[in-house]
């Protein structure tokens, strides 16, 4: 076959197969054209998770009758005023999106400019354009795509359930709302509302957070860090979480770029660094960071979808990135998302007499504590209480006089130690909380501070040669890697090297370790480093590497500890950067509100 041109449909069709992925594509696309012309309220109604109809109706300025039909027409704009394609300024910009849905949908405009006496619509169905005709319409647009894939039938079969298209949907809205929080936005699936985000007000960081509450839930409100650091011609801005709130995948990262919504790999690799000693491998941060930035320094013209971009100087946008996030980590790093709410408890966790009796006759089924994730881990189940004894017998220590055991000058954010529970968790005193601590999380912490000011000022941590060198068997790829690695573990006071075929032979050990199992300790880092492999550098790692020195050489749960080592632990802690949690993420203590607790009994 000769080489021929395409025709336009099959063209507009190819180009909608880079656009138009599934309804929320057509969501994100008629959305952020809403943004560009103004709107400060949006309408999205779906009927069958988008694939029936897609209904999208702003305020924003509208398009004239002579405007209706270039805006149907491939690569027809208003938002390249000057042709230049590194000085974008709006959300779209390549004319592609409205042409593309065209071409594999019914697609309605429904439009009126400001002051104008009537609307104009136009329809396009299989490439046919209808004339312009007057219509009934406020100002503003709405904008109807029905029947999505129609025209396309090989890529309406690839499409999921309609409630799975509705969670798309939903979600990235969600994520276009972050970013302009002074705009409305509402989203129907037939006759459920499924979003309601009444435009938010006070200046950018109050509107900001306030819209973040309503989208990420009141826990990331109260347990995250604003961030707000500038370079040059870029500034950083946004709210990130205590390291303590954290989970399993990055789906709660979201990030934007000029207010656009984008998964880069950069800034994404740039969170991972910042939290890379305050959290384990495998949990993730939740957060929602704002790159402002020149048009000119970073390309947005990259990727069909535009959810990825590229900066003029990447490496200067991750290391203000990574120094904020680890600024705002350090001016909180005493602090734990941890804080029990008691009142919480009280409204619907604590059945009445009246259930009780239910439960007891069968008519009601047990209610299951709902407890959220700040209370779970301390809360077991309402229904179960130890007797004073059973309490008496756990107790490890008890401090019976405060003032003979601490200094008032000395007790500071965390108190005093009042006792030690089950050779566990430390119950300390202040003048408004309860504080449990659990002893080996805080140590594991101080350890790993310790390790890394020594890194940091250049020295060899203090090490102990022991009396008879431990052999230890490895694998062969486990010998080989940390072998490899010996002269960068040295810095940190472990000094080992190659014997025989395979195994290592270790001489001296980190004095903070004390007696510990050397073996488990090699094996676990020697297993680290296999499963990183060998495209990286160690130091890169080592603050990896003093984590898992310190999980092995930290104060262990069932240790009894007397008074005095309970308040020293509790004073290291107050002076240790990061010690509202672990080197895992979780956290280190948490606090119950007297005044919580008072609530519990009904005293006012």
């Amino acid at each position: 076959m000769s080489i021929r041109i395409l025709p336009s449909n099959l063209v507009n069709q190819i180009a909608a197969g880079e656009v138009v992925e599934r309804p929320a594509s057509v969501v994100k696309e008629l959305v952020e054209n809403a943004l560009d012309a103004g709107a400060c309220s949006i309408e999205i109604r779906l009927v069958d998770g988008g694939k029936g109809l897609i209904s999208v109706t702003d305020d924003g300025k509208g398009m004239t009758a002579e405007e209706l039909p270039l805006a149907v027409e491939r690569h027809a704009t208003s938002k390249l005023p000057d042709d230049d394609l590194f000085n974008i300024g709006f959300f779209g910009f390549r004319g592609e999106a409205l042409p593309s849905i065209a071409s594999v949908a019914r697609l309605t405009i429904i439009s009126r400019t400001k002051n104008a006496e009537n609307a104009w619509q136009i329809s396009i169905e299989g490439g046919q354009k209808s004339e312009v005709r007057p219509a009934a319409h406020p100002q503003g647009t709405r904008i109807e795509v029905r029947d999505l894939f129609y025209a396309t039938p090989a890529r309406l079969k690839f499409l999921k359930s309609s409630s799975n298209e509705t969670a798309q949907c939903v979600d990235i809205v969600n994520r276009i709302a972050l970013a302009n929080a002074n705009v409305s936005f509402y989203l129907y699936d037939g006759e459920k509302k499924k979003i309601s985000l009444p435009a938010c007000s006070g200046d950018l960081f109050e509107a900001r957070l306030e819209r973040l509450s309503a989208v990420m839930g009141r826990d990331f409100a109260i347990n995250s860090i604003l961030i707000d650091e500038a370079r040059d011609n870029v500034r950083i801005s946004g709210y990130t979480s205590l390291p303590t709130l954290n989970k399993a995948n990055s789906l709660s990262q979201f990030l934007f770029v000029n207010n656009r919504p984008v998964r880069d790999k950069l800034l994404l690799g740039a969170i991972r660094g910042a939290y890379q000693d305050v959290l384990a491998s495998g949990r993730y941060p939740v957060c929602a960071l704002f790159v402002d930035v020149s048009p000119e320094d970073v390309d947005v013209n990259v990727h069909p979808t535009k959810a990825e971009v590229r900066f003029y100087d990447g490496n200067m946008v991750r290391g203000l990135l990574v120094g904020a996030i680890r600024k705002g980590l350090h001016l909180h790093s005493n602090h734990s998302s941890n804080v029990l709410d008691l009142s919480e408890l009280v409204a619907d966790k604590i059945p009445t007499f009246e259930e009780n009796q239910l439960l007891k006759s069968g008519f009601l089924e047990e209610a299951k504590p709902n407890y959220n994730y700040r209370s779970s881990a301390v809360v077991s189940s309402y229904r179960r209480q130890a007797s004073l004894p059973e309490l008496e017998h756990r107790l490890s220590v008890r401090v019976e006089d405060v003032e003979d055991m601490v200094e008032r000058s000395d007790i500071g954010e965390l108190g005093v130690a009042k006792a030690q529970f089950h050779n566990t968790y430390i119950i300390s005193q202040t003048e408004d909380s309860i504080v449990i601590t659990d002893q080996h999380a805080a140590h594991e912490r101080i350890v790993m501070e310790r390790l890394k000011e020594n890194l940091q000022s250049g020295g060899k941590p203090a090490s102990q040669i022991l009396l008879i060198p431990e052999i230890i068997d490895l694998d062969m790829i486990e010998k080989n890697r940390i072998v490899a690695a010996a002269p960068e573990l040295a810095k940190l006071g472990l000094i080992l090297e190659e014997f025989g075929t395979t195994a290592v032979i270790v001489r001296e050990t980190p004095a903070l370790l004390g007696d510990c199992d050397v073996k488990s300790l090699v094996e676990d880092i020697a297993q680290q480093l296999v499963e990183w492999g060998s495209g990286f550098k160690l130091t890169e790692k080592l603050h990896l590497v003093c984590a898992t020195i310190a999980c092995h050489s930290s104060v262990r749960a069932g240790r009894r500890l007397n008074a005095e080592e309970m308040n020293k632990l509790l004073r290291d802690m107050e002076r240790t950067p990061h010690s509202g949690q672990c080197n895992h993420g979780r956290p280190t203590y948490i606090k119950l509100k007297i005044s919580d607790i008072a609530h519990l009994f009904d005293r006012k």
